[in-house]
């Protein structure tokens, strides 16, 4: 009985507690496509360094640092399901590895690109230049 009781309590906290996975950038990465990429970064920086290609654009700190993470998971839950698998990029990875930090304790399945833009652009990445729009998503997106 003990067992039965300690297995479900595991599976719980694992269903609950996603692990965030890790992992470099690549070229080959953004360009497969696997996965939704959600660029956490700020307009300002989608028009200074450009996009990857059909990434979904949500930025979760404004320039201040500041942020609003009901806001931010509202808009989050309309790209993505909780458990489906998706990847988060910024400019270094920095952001994201705090932002994946806290979604995979809110119980989401996220992959935390680390290096980010930077990286990126380092390795030869052509970015897609940002087109402002009152919905960046459905512009910037072509899957939309």
């Amino acid at each position: 009985m003990k067992k039965i009781l300690l297995s479900l309590l595991f599976l719980a906290t694992t269903m609950v507690f996603a692990e965030v996975t890790n992992r470099p950038v690549t070229i080959p990465f953004v360009n497969e496509k696997d996965m939704k990429i959600i660029d956490i970064r700020t307009e300002g920086e989608w028009r200074e360094m450009g996009i990857v290609s059909d990434a979904y654009l949500l930025t979760f700190f404004d320039e201040r640092y500041g942020y609003d993470t009901e806001a931010f998971l509202k808009e989050l839950n309309h790209i993505v399901k909780k458990d489906e698998q998706f990847a988060l990029i910024c400019n270094t990875g920095s952001r994201t590895k705090l932002v994946s930090n806290f979604l995979s304790k809110n119980g989401y399945n996220v992959v935390n690109l680390t290096g980010g833009m930077s990286a990126l652009a380092r390795d030869g990445y052509k970015p897609k230049p940002y087109k402002q729009s009152r919905d960046s998503n459905k512009d910037n997106n072509s899957s939309e």
